[in-house]
This record gives structure tokens, sequence and C-alpha cells, in this order.
């Protein structure tokens, strides 16, 4: 038995054990069941690999930077493929217009990039081709003008030239000195700058943004250019508020194309913060059509808020409700008082607004002020001399009365005390 115990682990000796080494494990010398594997991210090496591993430096995977890798990679996909989709819905919308300019439609010439992609947010087709009937009566507008201006500067060459040819040598009249548009511009803005530092405040809420499309919004920023420009050419001018304009927001990034370099040289102050940040909350009246209470007089000392929105739809209590959520005191323009209304909403433009309280506040007349309300939308002013009369006439009935029934009352109190002296005597 010995014997052949000895053969036995001979014989496995020189046969299994050389093919078990070359494979690096013993797992071929016996039967095992089958077992389920599990990912692991260690990776365990036999003994005879180790060996062979051992002489080299360790180098560990390192799976954060392989993640980050392969997601910058697939963001880079996304981007670039949403960038295609842009380009090619830019580009359907361009072939879009060019149909339409075939087959004879209003279509704009030249049509910029920003243009096209407010013609793509237009969900139907009667809003794009508004959009482009809008655009390219602005390019008629424009070529118009230009034509209108080199036409006046030719005139303008060739009197000159008469001038010049008819020129005697006399002397020119220098009694009254001509006022250059440089000097009154200096004017001009010595007055603001004075009005920046003394001058009674007025805001403009830009607060709306949401509220208005992208057409409302340009109508908007036109309003408001005219209101800085009418209140820079004023006598006494306000000191112009623009609060809660947020930086290239809708707002700013079109005043900044519209005013280009001279947005930043505006006598006016330009702020994101609330006007409830700026200024104390009970010196604050926020103006909107949709206020219950009456403005009887202009404060000098009050702050009044405008709210900067152009709405076609007149969507009705917006501005009312923010005011509301502040905390603030509301008033609203007496148009029923002086003013006949004949139909419509009582909504003014920025302008037109601005015009009224500039007025009110240099003559404090409500006649003179209201002029600038459209004539399209009232018949006619309300004689306020019958309606003052009116109220002189109520306030002496009342006056009369009080006295009449003053004197009943002193009456009996006069005869009581009568009765009492001729009874002592």
């Amino acid at each position: 038995m010995k014997f052949l115990n000895m053969v036995l682990r001979s014989i496995v000796k020189h046969s299994v054990f050389p093919f078990a080494m070359q494979n690096g494990t013993k797992k071929y010398l016996f039967l095992r069941a089958p077992q389920r594997s599990f990912p692991y991210r260690t990776l365990i090496l036999s003994p005879a690999l180790k060996k062979q591993i051992s002489s080299s430096p360790t180098e560990k995977l390192d799976l954060d930077g392989w993640k980050n890798v392969m997601r910058s990679g697939m963001q880079e996909e996304v981007s670039e493929t949403s960038e295609n989709e842009e380009d090619s819905i830019l580009a359907a919308t361009r072939e879009l217009v060019e149909m339409w300019r075939l087959a004879g439609r209003m279509v704009p010439e030249n049509i910029s990039e920003e243009e096209l992609k407010t013609l793509m947010e237009c969900s139907t087709k009667s809003s794009k081709r508004k959009y482009l009937k809008y655009l390219a009566i602005k390019e008629k507008v424009k070529k118009a003008s230009k034509v209108k201006q080199e036409k006046q500067k030719e005139a303008k060459k060739e009197r000159l030239e008469k001038a010049k040819e008819n020129d005697t040598g006399e002397l020119k009249n220098t009694f009254l000195l001509q006022f250059w548009s440089k000097s009154m511009d200096k004017i001009y803005n010595w007055r603001t700058a004075q009005a920046m530092i003394f001058g009674q405040p007025l805001v403009f809420d830009m607060a709306y943004e949401n509220y208005m499309s992208r057409r409302e919004m340009e109508n908007t920023v036109n309003q408001l250019m005219e209101t800085e420009g009418w209140n820079r050419r004023a006598i006494d001018p306000f000191h112009l508020h623009f609060c809660n304009l947020k930086v290239d927001g809708l707002y700013h990034k079109e005043f900044a194309k519209r005013y280009g370099e001279a947005w930043n040289n505006l006598l006016m102050t330009v702020t994101e913060q609330s006007h409830t940040d700026v200024f104390p909350k009970d010196k604050l009246i926020y103006l909107t059509a949709d206020s219950p209470n009456v403005m009887k007089t202009f404060e000098h000392d009050k702050i009044y808020i405008v709210g900067s929105m152009v709405d076609r739809q007149i969507k009705t209590g917006i501005s009312l409700a923010h005011a509301k959520r502040l905390k603030l005191t509301t008033e609203r323009l007496p148009l029923e008082r002086y003013l006949k209304w004949e139909s419509g909403a009582k909504n003014l433009t920025l302008d037109q607004m601005f015009r009224i309280l500039l007025t009110l506040k240099d003559t404090g007349d409500w006649m003179e002020a209201l002029k600038f309300v459209p004539k399209r939308k009232y018949e006619a002013f309300v004689d306020i001399s019958l309606y003052s009369k009116h109220k002189t006439d109520t306030g002496r009935r009342t006056k009369v009365s009080e006295f009449s029934n003053s004197q009943e009352k002193v009456k009996p109190f006069a005869e009581n005390s009568f009765r009492k002296q001729t009874q002592k005597k």
C-alpha cells in the first residue's frame, strides 16, 4: 500500500501540477460547483502573477476621472446636437420666408437672427404672417426716412452754394445769436443733473417683463425713451428711477441696443433693487388705472410710481395686485370728473402719463394737464364751473341748515333760563 501511494503521488506531481502552474491556479485539480460572480472595483491576482507584477509599480484606475471624461463627452455631443438642431430650424425658417417672398407676400428683404428666433416662437401661421408684415413695413419706413434725409442734405448743399454765389460782402445780422445744439444739450444736461440731486423722484417699475410679448416690450422701450427726452427738455425735470431692471435682461438688452454708448451716460438712476428698498413706503404712491382711490391733487413731497407695461390685450388688475402685494397706497387719475369719456379702457401710454404728471408738477391745473389725453378717447371736457357752483350751493345749504338746527336747540334753553329768573324775583 505504501508503495502504491508513492507511485500515485509521483504521477500527480509530474502530470497535473505543471499544467496548473501554467494557468496560475490550482482550481483544475478539484471539481467545484459553479458560483455566481459579482463585479468588483479591485483586481484579484493569482500568486504566480503577483510574483511577476511585484517588480513593476502599481497603477490604480481613477474611476471618478473616467466618469468626468465620459460625462463631458456626452455634454459636448448634446450641445453639438442642439446647435445643429437650432441651425436646421433657422435654415428652415429662412426657406419659409423665401418661399413667401416668391409667393408675393409682404416679407422684409433683410432679416436678422433675432428676428428669425422671434418668428420661430410664433405658434400659428397667421401670427408669423403678421410679424413678417410688421418687419416689412418697418423696413420700408426706415428706407423712406433715409431717402428723405438724403434729399434734405442735397437741398441744404444747394442753398449754401446759392448763398455763396449771391454773396455781396454785406455784414450779417448778429443782434440775436444762434443757439447751437451742443450748447442746448449742455443746458439740458445741467438741469437733469440738478434734478438728480434736488429734484422730485419719479419711479418706473420695470418688473413686468414676463407679462409682455417681444413687440409689446419694444413699444414700452420706445415710450420710455420718449419720456426720457421730454424729461431732459423740461424746465424743472424729475429725477427718473428705473427700478427692478435686471442686468442682461430683456429690458436692459433693448435699451443698450437702442441707446448704444449713450446708455451709460444717461442722467438717471437705473437699479436692480425694488422701489420699496430705495424709498420709504409711506412716501410711495402707485399710479394704476384699476385703483379705487381717485387722485385729487399732485403732492410734491410724495414719490409716484408708474408701471412700465404696454398690454394690447388690456390685462386688468396686474399693477394693482403688485402694489397690494407690496402694501403700497394706490391712486388713479380723475378722468371721469374732467372728461366725458367715450369708450374703451382708461389706460394711457407711458409718455402721456409722464407729460400729465410733469404739467401737474409745474402748474397744478388738471384741465391743462389732461390735454395730453388723446382726443379720440373722450368727447369733451366737463364744465367744471357748474360742478364747483353746485358744490358751493350744497355747502351753503348745509351751513344754513346747521345754523337753523343750532338755533332751534338754543331756544328752549333760553326760555327755561328766563322762567327761572322771573320765579326768583
